[in-house]
């Protein structure tokens, strides 16, 4: 459960985290738009040079972005192995009886695996980066034009801030419910599959009740404080978007166009 660092902020003082968390969501947004142009080695090679080069000037540690893609090695490997082994376009490289590999099962199996990887990274760079409570006010101020439309944008954006804010905190309780249930005797990685989701049920039951006990007490402690939505309320984080917030946004722009003018027909 240490793995998982979604929502985990680092604090510092770099760029990275001096920027206005709008061009950082934009940027993402861009990011996560512009990497399925990358289609050959040279706009892949491109797009991890740009991500480590956010990487270095965030000045959080690589470790940090390892364990973000610790969790998601089971489905990227899925992923990749689907398209190696599936793909029957191009020349045979490798057959083993109904397994063969081609140089195009290969080479999109590297760029499947790339596209996981750096999206991985990047959105990491951003939770890292960027308190939970800024990248709401983000959010919600991204979202304000719908605010015409009834879009409820306040209630969108508080929703996302205490989804973020409570995932390390509901990791740290499985970790103290899984700890805890050890110590009675429960091997959770023991036995079958039917066994270990039966071994996961007294998780589950405690796991669930704190979680409902920790949202009835919040939202207690905001009907004490007169909490009744975002209609007249005032802002105490102010968000200024800076020069270098517009440079962010005309980089990702301008990598977008030179991916599209590099990416194979």
């Amino acid at each position: 459960m240490d793995s998982l660092i979604l929502g985990r902020y680092i604090p510092g003082n770099s760029v990275i985290h001096r920027l206005d968390p709008r061009s950082k969501l934009l940027a993402m947004f861009l990011f996560i738009l512009v990497i399925f142009w990358a289609n050959n080695l040279l706009t892949n090679l491109i797009l991890l040079g740009f991500t480590l080069l956010a990487i270095t000037l965030s000045g959080v540690k690589f470790s940090y972005f390892f364990k973000g893609v610790r969790p998601m090695v089971g489905l990227i490997l899925f992923t990749t192995a689907f398209q190696l082994f599936f793909n029957r376009q191009g020349t045979p490289l490798f057959a083993w009886g109904w397994l063969q590999v081609t140089d195009t099962g290969l080479q999109q199996a590297g760029i499947v695996f790339m596209r996981f990887v750096l999206i991985i990274f990047f959105s990491t760079l951003l939770t890292l980066t960027t308190t939970p409570l800024s990248l709401s006010d983000a959010v919600e101020s991204l979202l304000k034009p719908l605010k015409p439309l009834k879009v409820p944008v306040h209630e969108i954006g508080l929703m996302l801030s205490l989804s973020l804010r409570f995932v390390p905190t509901l990791m740290d309780d499985t970790t103290r419910i899984m700890n805890a249930q050890k110590a009675r005797g429960v091997e959770f990685d023991e036995g079958g599959l039917v066994q270990r989701i039966k071994a996961i049920v007294p998780i589950l039951i405690p796991l669930f009740a704190s979680s409902f006990k920790r949202a009835d007490a919040l939202a207690i402690a905001m009907e004490a404080r007169g909490y009744q939505g975002g209609d007249g309320r005032s802002k105490y984080r102010i968000l200024n978007w800076k020069w270098q917030d517009s440079l962010v946004i005309l980089m990702m722009m301008g990598l977008g166009a030179l991916l599209f003018f590099l990416k194979k027909s």
